[in-house]
């Protein structure tokens, strides 16, 4: 069965908000991180605000090899205000969160990422559907900002792995406790 996963980039104080404002330092163990999240999917899951953001950029992007990854991936979409979807291989999922996650670990695949969509990696946690959990946390505290715990209730995460990079991220791994 396919797993879901989040990647996110994080402060020391919690912020996922706005990393390309904070995060300045994107190092060879970073970047080595990224490529094995994606080498890990074969689809991606975003909330509307991250498809809609993503949308206007990378079909125009240079930016590889990221540009060809997400224009190319499968994008399921969670939204229950949009009605269509112009970007290439984009799928809108309405209704039932649990249900459509449920689907999408059943179908043959490779895991499914989660891309930034930070209410949506919230919604995943509440309703513990969310299988891991990849912070990249930078050194840098910024002070405000919309952080990923906020509003959850406790929950308890088994530390799968963490290591270090040349620029003082922490590269951590959490997964659901079974």
């Amino acid at each position: 069965m396919r797993k879901i996963f989040a990647g996110l980039f994080m402060s020391l104080d919690g912020v996922v908000e706005g990393p390309d404002q904070w995060q300045h330092d994107f190092d060879e163990g970073m970047a080595a991180e990224m490529q094995a999240q994606l080498d890990a999917q074969d689809a991606v899951l975003l909330g509307r605000v991250t498809y809609l953001d993503w949308a206007s950029y990378w079909p125009t992007s240079t930016d590889e090899p990221f540009a060809s990854t997400f224009n190319n991936i499968r994008k399921y979409v969670v939204s229950d205000t949009l009605d269509t979807l112009e970007w290439n291989n984009s799928v809108l999922l309405k209704g039932d969160l649990a249900a459509a996650v449920d689907e999408l670990k059943r179908q043959p695949g490779k895991d499914i990422g989660v891309g930034g969509s930070v209410s949506l990696v919230r919604s995943l946690l509440r309703q513990n559907l969310l299988d891991e959990l990849r912070l990249l946390v930078h050194p840098v505290v910024v002070g405000q900002g919309q952080r990923l715990f906020d509003g959850l209730p406790a929950m308890r995460l088994d530390l799968a792995e963490v290591k270090s990079t040349s620029s003082g991220t922490v590269i951590m791994v959490y997964r659901k406790q079974t």
